[in-house]
């Protein structure tokens, strides 16, 4: 069973699914789209959010149901990492409901989620950095090897920075998992927005110290830069999530008279 919240027009908002889902006999039936469904043409079912009652934006009325996948019109086509997505299409698909007012529930699952992409993340930049210290150990150039650089240890400098800053802030989130829905949402995002810059920092320094090896299906370097790509943009991108933390901090920024 695979979560499918994201829509084209919502982007990365959760409060906002144009998928609607309205009461048919005992049951009830689901109709809208969503997008970039992980697995999608791999599920047996999936977790949908849809609005049952209210406009954009208002945060009750927004249901949780489980559709099957064979109720679903699926499109299914790989990711830049090598992994599998689909779009999905409910066209008054039967649906069974999880739960009437499902956005805090929603919210919560996501947090955790983006805790975990965090710590994948601190994963992939820690390795792909330790294969490129080894690599410019190997790689001579001048008769000497190109570690010896000052420009270059400089480069692994800022990276190896940047995978630090991004492994505390990984801590940060996971340890604010089970606090107030308000605390860990703005913990979370503060986390995503540092972890979305390293991951962009960290891969393509690696991938420019290693140049055009460094992009090759051979090496297990571009695969991990290519996750790491994917990764910045999931469950929302940078930008995003700066402006999720920006709004949490309204109340509390600023010269107070």
């Amino acid at each position: 069973v695979v979560l499918a919240q994201q829509e084209r027009a919502a982007r990365w908002a959760l409060d906002r699914p144009a998928t609607r889902a309205e009461r048919r006999g005992d049951g009830w039936v689901i109709t809208g789209a969503k997008i970039v469904v992980p697995a999608g043409d791999e599920a047996d079912a999936f977790v949908v959010p849809a609005r049952i009652a209210g406009a954009d934006g208002e945060r009750a009325g927004i249901g949780l149901f489980v559709v099957e996948a064979g109720a679903t019109a699926i499109t299914p086509y790989p990711t830049q990492d090598g992994a599998r997505a689909a779009d999905l299409r409910f066209d008054a698909a039967p649906a069974a409901l999880i739960a009437e007012d499902g956005l805090e529930r929603l919210e919560h699952a996501v947090d955790i989620a983006l805790a975990g992409i965090a710590a994948e993340g601190v994963g992939l930049m820690d390795r792909l950095l330790a294969m490129t210290v080894e690599y410019l150990n190997t790689r001579r150039q001048f008769g000497v090897p190109i570690a010896s650089f000052q420009a270059l240890r400089h480069r692994v400098a800022d990276a190896k920075m940047q995978l630090e800053l991004a492994r505390s802030m990984s801590y940060y989130a996971t340890l604010k998992l089970g606090a107030p829905a308000a605390e860990r949402r703005r913990a979370v995002a503060q986390a995503r927005v540092q972890l979305g810059q390293a991951m962009r920092f960290v891969g393509q320094q690696c991938i420019q110290m290693h140049g055009g090896i460094g992009v090759t299906d051979e090496y297990a370097g571009s695969h991990y830069f290519k996750r790491l790509t994917v990764l910045e943009l999931a469950f929302g991108d940078t930008l995003h999530h700066l402006g999720e933390v920006a709004a949490r901090m309204e109340d509390t920024a600023g010269v107070f008279v």
